[in-house]
């Protein structure tokens, strides 16, 4: 298990340093560009990462001012907190709502997104109703697919916030819970 987290993750970086597209001499333009003229977004989840020690590195690839699309990859690091999902990768495709046309892809968002997971199932012990502990039952892997909706902001600098929330029906029903909640408070750059 861990090797196929490290090769995925390698997988991940590999494809977001590939997805530039200036070569090593347009590096003086590309820092000159407008922060509306760059396509690529690279964002981490704060509050999970805080919480629960749960990595999420999202890649978001901007297609024009209403459109990007992208990949999430979430780590599960301390196995013995009650998250549903241990590791998995959620492409998604997102459609921005923003009046002004100039400020592209920034504002309210709609995001369909499909998620591939692996997880824990676990039996709770209880002792006169009150829970006890609980005990590994099995291991799962499930899919889901969603839809979320969110806010992002982007300052000039190129920093970026932005805040989602979201659901998707397991399809699989391999998980004891039929449904998948995703979102967080996400800071990011875009380059």
């Amino acid at each position: 298990m861990k090797k196929l987290i490290l090769s995925l993750m390698f997988y991940f970086i590999f494809i977001i340093g590939f997805s530039q597209e200036s070569s090593s001499n347009d590096e003086n333009q590309s820092n000159s560009k407008s922060i509306f003229d760059r396509k690529n977004e690279v964002r981490l989840g704060a509050i999970k990462m805080l919480s629960a020690t749960i990595f999420e590195a999202t890649y978001e690839r901007i297609i024009n001012n209403n459109a990007g699309y992208g990949s999430s990859l979430l780590i599960n690091l301390n196995q013995s907190n009650q998250y549903l999902e241990d590791f998995s990768i959620t492409p998604f495709f997102r459609m921005y709502f923003q009046t002004f046309e100039d400020y592209g892809a920034k504002g309210f968002f709609v995001e369909g997104f499909s998620s591939f997971f692996v997880g824990k199932n676990y039996d709770y012990v209880y002792y006169s109703g009150v829970e006890y502990g609980r005990e590994e039952h099995e291991t799962f892997f499930d899919t889901s697919i969603g839809l979320a909706i969110g806010k992002k902001w982007i300052n000039t600098s190129g920093f970026v916030f932005e805040i989602k929330a979201g659901a998707g029906r397991n399809l699989l029903d391999t998980s004891d819970i039929p449904v998948l909640f995703k979102g967080d408070f996400y800071i990011g750059y875009r380059f």
